[in-house]
């Protein structure tokens, strides 16, 4: 019975957390179908991360940087980015700057899940424990998914030839941010907490900065003022 409220603890923060998301969504709302589809991309994927994540370890071996920067930061976001771009962002349904948003939150609290389950699974974890989970590594993926379909966004409505150095920093900051996370996490045993809270609270404070960014940007907004004056 405890088992099962420890998985349940490690499954709810990334539903709870994509629910928030989805909702967000102020004027034309993505159909859950696909929502959940890359929530579930987001739960394949960390298979064939596992398996970069041990050949780097094997090839190049430890180190904080190397470990923060390249094996965990790097593997993760380059995969989360490169499913986002090549199935999501010329899919029809990305039809607003906050869809991108939306789906790199999806896929990256699809990972979070199972990486979450994984570590309940395997190490035993307490309700405690979950809940500090929660409030840090899964919140932190959904944070970094938010920079990422932010930026992926302005990319797929940007006209001109700035479109690809968009593309660009879509992958780069949130590789930059999650591989400072990891690195705090990495070498500072005793005093991590100093330094992660502050750092989600900027996260956070941006990320919401931008899902409102996102929504303003959106093309359906002045359909939705007409149906308001309509009615």
């Amino acid at each position: 019975m405890l088992l099962l409220s420890v998985i349940t603890s490690a499954v709810a923060p990334g539903l709870a957390l994509l629910t928030f998301f989805y909702l967000k969504d102020k004027y034309d709302q993505e159909p859950l179908h696909m929502v959940i589809k890359v929530f579930l991309l987001g739960l394949l994927i960390v298979f064939p991360v596992m398996i970069i994540q041990r050949g780097m370890v094997l090839g190049l071996g430890g180190g904080a940087y190397v470990d923060s920067f390249l094996i965990s930061a790097g593997v993760e976001e380059c995969l989360k980015w490169f499913v986002l771009y090549h199935m999501i962002y010329n899919h029809t349904e990305f039809d607003e700057p906050y869809d991108g948003i939306l789906y790199a939150v999806a896929i990256s609290l699809g990972f979070a899940t199972i990486e979450n389950v994984m570590y309940a699974w395997y190490s035993h974890a307490t309700l405690g424990s979950m809940f500090i989970r929660a409030l840090l590594p899964v919140s932190g993926h959904a944070m970094f998914g938010v920079i990422m379909g932010y930026h992926m966004g302005r990319a797929k409505f940007t006209k001109g030839k700035k479109p690809r150095g968009i593309l660009l920093v879509s992958l780069l900051l949130p590789w930059l941010w999650h591989g400072i996370y990891d690195f705090i996490l990495a070498t500072m045993s005793n005093y991590w907490i100093w330094f992660i809270v502050p750092l989600m609270a900027v996260l956070w404070y941006g990320g919401m900065g931008k899902v409102a960014l996102a929504n303003s940007r959106s093309p359906f907004r002045f359909l939705k003022r007409e149906e308001e004056v309509n009615l």
